[in-house]
């Protein structure tokens, strides 16, 4: 895992020791290239963030500021190790991702939001991308033009959310098992919040 573009770039970021699973550096660069010229100036938030491989990209390419959200304590190290050795800056909250939105995050506060949560490996299993698709907590704190990019497995549901949904789907990319969805919040939903 490195740094694909920016004032880091090329340099390897660590993984943490745990059962993460670090976003391939194509998918990262194809997911980059998507955004565009939404990352400078963006403020940024990493959930599930793991080794911080895509709050550290967007800080790279000049985001105005991260914040990194992770429970696990080997993640939060592998994320300051990895800024630090980036010359990067970013802020850490070892917490589970739903105490975080429910407590933290304010109103709008974030133009981009990553999420790339464990994969449900079984029926049944809990699914954290639903969980977060049907979050209130999530929608309030992405400013209203903001993106939602979000990695789950692929074909786990069919094209867009149900006309009901308060997310819009912008764009769906699939990379082996994995599937990128770049969301927005449907005009009418930030009125009623």
């Amino acid at each position: 895992m490195r740094v694909v573009a920016g004032s880091a770039g090329g340099i390897h970021l660590a993984a943490p020791n745990s059962d993460t699973r670090p976003t391939m550096d194509r998918v990262k660069a194809a997911i980059f290239s998507s955004l565009g010229e939404r990352v400078p100036g963006a403020r940024v938030l990493d959930l599930f963030a793991g080794g911080g491989g895509l709050g550290i990209e967007a800080l790279s390419r000049g985001c105005k500021e991260a914040a990194f959200v992770d429970n696990d304590a080997r993640a939060v190290e592998a994320i300051r190790a990895n800024l630090q050795k980036t010359g990067l800056r970013g802020t850490l909250h070892r917490l589970d991702v739903f105490q975080f939105l429910d407590r933290l995050a304010s109103p709008d506060s974030f133009d981009l939001i990553f999420a790339d949560p464990p994969y449900a490996k079984s029926p049944g299993a809990r699914d954290y991308a639903a969980e977060l698709l049907a979050s209130d907590s999530l929608r309030r704190c992405l400013a209203p033009e903001g993106v939602f990019v979000l990695e789950r497995v692929a074909g786990k549901t069919a094209g867009s959310p149900p006309a009901a949904s308060p997310w819009h789907v912008i764009r769906i990319r699939k990379y082996g098992s994995a599937e990128i969805l770049f969301l927005r919040i449907n005009a009418g939903w930030h009125s009623v919040r």
